[in-house]
């Protein structure tokens, strides 16, 4: 079984999860661990909370890695962050990896949480790597 030393992850938390992966069902799991399905339950929703912290994190650090860095605030369309992405890419010298339809895609999947009527609900940090990928974070989703 894999160890919970260098993951954010509880060793019953991994076990759990090893063994609904498994096919186990809930009440299963519970009766060869010796507990109940309701803490079964309570122990696969804090691994998943664990593991959504450990994503943030990852999504924070690389937007903290990249070279080019700049904030939006909230009300700023999604039109308006497009062009910014552009812009501070160029003063840059990066030439971003997608075409303009294609990161207008991918940003609003990213950030469909954080807007409303196409426009952003929330400041985001947004990051753009030397190899024009372009990384986003939020603190509030």
């Amino acid at each position: 079984m894999t160890t919970a030393a260098s993951t954010t992850l509880t060793e019953r938390q991994i076990e759990v999860l090893e063994l609904r992966e498994q096919g186990q069902t809930q009440q299963e799991v519970a009766d060869r661990l010796g507990t109940t399905d309701s803490n079964i339950s309570a122990i696969e929703r804090a691994a998943e909370q664990n593991i959504k912290k450990a994503r943030r994190t990852l999504e924070l650090v690389r937007t903290i890695r990249s070279p080019i860095q700049f904030s939006v605030s909230p009300g700023t369309s999604f039109d308006e962050l497009v062009a910014s992405v552009y812009s501070h890419a160029d003063e840059a010298g990066v030439k971003i990896a997608h075409c303009r339809p294609e990161l207008y895609t991918h940003l609003y999947g990213v950030l469909e949480e954080c807007t409303d009527q196409n426009e952003l609900k929330t400041n985001i940090d947004v990051g753009i790597t030397n190899e024009g990928e372009v990384r986003v974070f939020t603190e509030d989703f």
